[in-house]
């Protein structure tokens, strides 16, 4: 007789490549960025600004929407960069990046009053958290191990035992 016993099996748990965890976190910060834009709409007097042709306190014009197109595109950029670019131009493209982000994220506080304090301060924070993830997974990219010259086709030589 056989009895079944339902033993729960450890889920798989592979470690992701750097580049991987990288392409989410950019991801994840320009879902993020999007958001708080979007829901920005709805803080009053907003959209009256824009219909009157104002984006903060600056003229909309073509040279400001083709600035703001730049700046809100470096994060989608970093998603496929992150993915794509060899490992060594990878990590110097995430510090550099990530670390120009750090002021600009931060000036989005600008001008807000306390009212709005928590909306942005909780928007702002998690762009930050997200950013220093970037450093930090760039920072601490595993280097591979060193192989003596001749070694590899030393090995190869070798017989398998």
């Amino acid at each position: 007789m056989t009895i079944r016993t339902n033993t729960p099996r450890p889920l798989d748990d592979r470690p992701l490549p750097v580049q991987a965890k990288l392409a989410a976190a950019w991801a994840s910060f320009m879902f993020l960025y999007v958001y708080v834009d979007v829901l920005n709409f709805y803080k009053p007097g907003v959209v009256d600004g824009i219909l009157n042709g104002l984006m903060w306190r600056f003229d909309v014009s073509s040279t400001l929407l083709t600035v703001v197109l730049v700046s809100v595109s470096i994060p989608a950029m970093m998603v496929a960069l992150s993915m794509t670019l060899p490992a060594r131009v990878n990590r110097a493209a995430n510090l550099v990046v990530a670390s120009l982000l750090i002021p600009y994220t931060v000036f989005n506080a600008a001008g807000t009053t306390w009212e709005w304090a928590g909306f942005y301060g909780i928007s702002i924070g998690l762009e930050l958290l997200l950013l220093a993830f970037v450093l930090r997974s760039a920072w601490t990219w595993p280097r591979s191990a060193a192989v003596p010259a001749g070694a590899a086709t030393t090995e190869l030589r070798q017989p398998v035992q």
